[in-house]
């Protein structure tokens, strides 16, 4: 491809035939606001706040849509240019509530920002705002359409990225919204609740459910034992909420915050995906050798759960059926450890720190009480947790690292790479070529698995036994590897689905922003963290060893059965 020179502000600047103003600008080094814009999309050119002079061109043009020419002149920064940017957000403060104190995005607002970038301190418009009622019917995420600016970012993200489809543009003019299909609740549609739309969306126009008020109360109630587990993604993630970058390993000072915000024991979610592993590997294996469903579908992401609810409810037959590793936590915590320390289960209290926004409605599912009591009481994201660091005034990164509470503190590598696409595949063959070929796996690294390509296929080799796997991250690729799974093709035994792109470190809960640039980084953390753990196969962790010697029996045994393993329903697609 043929490069074209053009200037911008005076400086010439040579890209490929076919660059937008914007990416041109932005190897010039020239920074051009945008709004609708998102470096992982399909170009939209809705909002116009990235407008520039064109010599030449009659009118302006926005930036991010208009392409680069040979010998083109650019001019960002103009009397014209600055004035039209102003005009354009003033516009939409407007109609916009004026409630930053109260809103969930306060400080992490685009629009707010950008206004702030512009120095607009007054709006010249005649206040109108759309005051319209907030959609709070599911537990995992709130939609406030009086805050929608239609920059579409989450219709595309939605529909392009999830092939869910739950979101829409509706109506014209001043009163144009983004709404669920036929402007349903949210809990009445096919809506996965998996959270991308909160990482697309540039505002707080959708946002995750607030429960920390909740936690706070449990904390400081004496009657209650609160305890606390962190999913395997969060340690790679949390430290952005205290301002260090992308892709910073957190575990030991996330502990050690913990405790000072006053948990009653500190566990680890790693331990119970090790469990996941021992339960869904020897399920694995059993379906291999008994002639059962194939290809086995993993469970551990609630999107992807209620997509395929939604979606393909004739494949839940294929599904494990073991909880997510959230869930059975939540089990054990109320059983095995409640008994093992003299705790009235009545009493534990058990908070998860989560990156998923779905998990909320997991943990909400009637099917979610196998211990006698709800499993898991309340499901924080990463973003929550971060308000309450700051609420306590926990200086996060001067924080000594500590160590998790044993029992269910102890984990392996091949938990953590849960947090990555390819990661629980990855831990699951390195625990099933051991236990099927009684050896000792040379090389732990499953690469083919790794990674962020759509669809990841390989054939493993159990010594001698081909076994065919697949991994898609991202549910519109989920819903491609299904479509090929009805049609007969493939050949798969063993598939694993996580529903955000990225895998967990990508997830609806994680820190805003989320772009595929911060996934890589995070996915980076998740490997050096499984490098230094001292054991990286679940079969070799000591305590998920006991806990089956003392309380569970065996893998897919009766009690494994009843705390672990639930079922799943079709759900109607609207």
């Amino acid at each position: 491809m043929s490069n074209v020179k053009l200037t911008i502000n005076g400086t010439q600047v040579e890209v490929p035939a076919g660059s937008t103003i914007l990416q041109a600008a932005e190897k010039a080094g020239v920074r051009i606001p945008t709004l609708c814009h998102h470096p992982d999309q399909d170009i939209k050119g809705v909002c116009r706040v990235c407008v520039v002079e064109v010599e030449k061109s009659r009118t302006l043009q926005a930036a991010c849509a208009f392409p680069v020419a040979e010998g083109m002149v650019v001019r960002t920064n103009t009397p014209a240019v600055r004035e039209a940017r102003k005009v354009i957000v003033e516009l939409m403060l407007s109609r916009h509530p004026q409630d930053c104190l109260g809103c969930a995005r306060n400080m992490k607002c685009e629009l707010q920002a950008l206004a702030q970038e512009l120095g607009i301190r007054d709006v010249r418009f005649s206040r109108r705002e759309k005051d319209l009622p907030r959609d709070t019917s599911t537990p995992s995420l709130v939609r406030d359409p009086s805050k929608c600016i239609v920059c579409r970012r989450c219709v595309y993200t939605c529909s392009e990225v999830q092939g869910v489809g739950a979101l829409f543009p509706a109506y014209r003019g001043h009163e144009a919204v983004v709404v669920p299909a036929y402007d349903n609740p949210m809990i009445d549609v096919v809506c996965s609740l998996c959270g991308q739309c909160v990482h697309a969306c540039p505002v707080g126009a959708i946002t995750e459910h607030d429960d920390t008020e909740e936690v706070w109360e449990a904390l400081a109630d004496p009657e209650k034992h609160v305890v606390v587990q962190t999913a395997p993604a969060i340690r790679a993630t949390l430290g952005e909420e205290a301002g260090l970058p992308a892709g910073t390993l957190v575990t030991g000072k996330m502990v050690a915050a913990l405790r000072r915000l006053g948990f009653d024991r500190v566990f680890d979610t790693d331990f119970t995906a090790d469990l996941t592993i021992m339960e869904e590997g020897s399920e694995l294996i059993h379906r291999l050798t008994t002639g059962g469903t194939l290809p086995l579908l993993t469970s551990c992401s609630p999107g992807w759960i209620k997509f395929i609810e939604h979606f393909f409810p004739e494949l839940l037959p294929n599904v494990s059926t073991c909880k997510s590793p959230q869930q059975m936590f939540g089990a054990l915590a109320k059983t095995y450890y409640a008994e093992k320390f003299g705790i009235d289960p009545a009493k534990v209290f058990v908070v998860s720190i989560m990156p998923c926004t779905a998990k909320k409605f997991e943990a909400a599912r009637p099917e979610m009480n196998s211990s006698g009591y709800r499993d898991v009481d309340v499901v924080l994201t990463s973003r929550e947790l971060g308000r309450m660091f700051r609420q306590a005034g926990i200086d996060f990164d001067r924080l000594e690292e500590e160590e998790f509470d044993k029992p269910l503190g102890l984990s392996t590598g091949a938990a953590a790479i849960f947090g990555a696409t390819g990661g629980v595949m990855e831990a699951a063959l390195r625990t099933a070529y051991e236990l099927v070929t009684k050896k000792e796996l040379e090389n732990l690294d499953f690469v083919e698995v790794r990674g962020m390509k759509a669809i990841k296929e390989a054939t493993i080799d159990l010594d001698g036994t081909k076994l065919n796997v697949a991994v898609a991250h991202g549910l519109a690729n989920a819903k491609e590897l299904m479509e090929r799974i009805s049609r007969g093709e493939g050949d798969y035994h063993f598939v694993e689905i996580m529903a955000c792109p990225g895998g967990c470190i990508g997830g609806g809960g994680q820190p805003i922003r989320t772009t595929n640039a911060v996934r890589e980084q995070r996915i980076d953390a998740i490997y050096r963290e499984d490098r230094r753990m001292p054991i990286r196969k679940s079969h070799e962790n000591p305590a998920i060893k006991q806990i089956y010697e003392d309380f569970l029996g065996e893998p897919l045994g009766e009690k494994s059965h009843h705390l672990l393993h639930t079922h799943y329903t079709p759900r109607k697609r609207v």
